[in-house]
C-alpha cells in the first residue's frame, strides 16, 4: 500500500475531519488524530481518544451471544419468546436467536433504517435519561408490528440487537455491559472499551457533534445496549480484529460461521453474516448515528479504523482507505 500519511492529512484538512484514523499492516502502523474531542474547551483528539461506536457495537453483541451459545447458555434455535416471557408480545413465537443475529427476524424496528430521513431527525419516544439499562428499552421496543414472517428476507434491525442483549442478560443473569466486558473485551485485550454514561463526562471520551457547537446529548440513550452505545479506541479495535481471527474471543469455527455471507444486500453493495458486514474479501463493522460515524475493517493481515465525533465525518476517509487498500 502507498504511504498514507500525506493523503490522510490532506483529506482531513479538506473535509474538516474530526477524529482518529489508524492503519495497521505487518511491521507498520499509521495513526493520525484530528480536530477536537471537546470544542468548547479546545481539547484535541489524540490517537488514544475514545469514540462512540454506534452500530459497531452489534459485532460485540453477536460475539457475546456466540460465546454464550458456545458455553451452552443459549442456542441458535432458542426462541426469543423463551427468554422474553410475557414482554414484547408483538414478537412472534417463531423468532429465534439466529433470526435476530442475521437480521431476518422481521420484527418491527424502533429505529427503522428503511425510513429515509436525516440521522439527526430520529427522536426516541422516551426521554433519553430513562434509558440506563437494557430492561429500560422495553418501553421503546414495544408497539412496533412485525414487517414479515421470520426467515422470509433480510431487513437490518436495531431492535433485534437490543432484544439479543436482553436475551443474553436474562439467560446469563448478568448485565449486558458486563457480558461484553468479560466475553469480548477481556479475551481481546480491549482495555479502553465499555459503555460509559453520557451524563457522566469521562476524560478521554470525545463528545459527539451535530454541528459546530451542539452535541448529541439529547439524541442518544444515556447508556447504550445491544444495537449501539459502546465506546472504544482505534488501538482497541485493532486488538479486536487480531483476537477475533486468532480465535481468542470465540473458536475459529464460530468466526467462520459469523463471517460467512448469509444475505446479499445489493442496494448497499454489501453482504451480511451474523453481526458482521462483508465487502469482497473484507470483514467490517460500521456505525452511524447523530454525532457518530465510524468504520473498522479487516482485510487479511491489514486493518484500518476511522472514528469520528461527527455524523458524516468518517465517510470520505473511509472511502479513500477502501480504495487504497483494495
Amino acid at each position: 500500500m502507498v504511504r498514507v500519511e500525506g493523503i490522510l492529512d490532506a483529506l482531513a484538512a479538506e473535509t474538516g475531519f474530526s477524529g482518529v484514523v489508524r492503519v495497521d499492516r505487518p511491521g507498520r502502523t499509521v495513526a493520525r488524530a484530528y480536530g477536537h474531542a471537546d470544542r468548547a474547551w479546545r481539547v484535541p483528539n489524540t490517537v488514544g481518544t475514545r469514540f462512540a461506536l454506534a452500530s459497531v457495537t452489534k459485532g460485540f453483541t453477536a460475539l457475546t451471544v456466540a460465546a454464550l451459545i458456545e458455553r451452552g447458555t443459549l442456542a441458535l434455535g432458542t426462541p426469543a419468546r423463551e427468554l422474553l416471557r410475557d414482554d414484547l408480545p408483538l414478537i412472534g413465537d417463531e423468532v429465534t436467536v439466529e433470526h435476530l443475529l442475521a437480521h431476518t427476524s422481521g420484527i418491527g424496528d424502533y429505529c427503522d433504517e428503511d425510513v429515509d430521513r436525516p440521522v439527526t431527525d430520529h427522536v426516541l419516544p422516551v426521554p433519553v435519561h430513562e434509558l440506563t439499562s437494557t430492561e429500560d428499552y422495553l418501553t421503546v421496543l414495544g408497539d412496533h408490528p412485525p414487517k414479515f414472517p421470520p426467515g422470509q428476507r433480510f431487513s437490518y434491525c436495531n431492535s433485534g440487537y437490543v432484544v439479543l442483549a436482553l436475551i443474553a442478560e436474562r439467560a446469563a443473569r448478568r448485565s449486558f455491559a458486563g457480558l461484553v466486558h468479560d466475553l469480548v473485551c477481556v479475551p481481546a485485550g480491549m482495555t479502553d472499551t465499555g459503555f460509559p454514561r453520557s451524563d457522566e463526562p469521562t476524560g478521554g471520551v470525545a463528545l459527539g457533534y451535530l454541528d459546530e457547537r451542539r452535541t448529541n446529548v439529547f439524541h442518544l440513550p444515556v447508556v447504550g445496549s445491544g444495537d449501539g452505545g459502546a465506546c472504544s479506541t482505534a488501538a482497541d479495535l485493532h486488538a479486536f480484529w487480531a483476537a477475533l481471527f486468532a480465535g481468542r474471543i470465540v473458536p475459529l469455527a464460530w468466526v467462520r460461521e459469523m463471517t460467512a455471507a448469509r444475505n446479499d444486500v445489493p442496494e448497499e453493495n454489501m453482504r451480511y453474516g451474523l453481526g458482521f458486514r462483508l465487502d469482497g474479501d473484507a470483514v467490517l463493522l460500521e456505525g452511524y448515528d447523530a454525532g457518530v460515524s465510524c468504520r473498522t475493517v479487516c482485510r487479511g493481515d491489514l486493518t484500518y479504523t476511522v472514528l469520528s465525533n461527527t455524523s458524516e465525518g468518517a465517510w470520505p476517509i473511509a472511502r479513500r482507505l477502501a480504495e487504497l487498500t483494495a
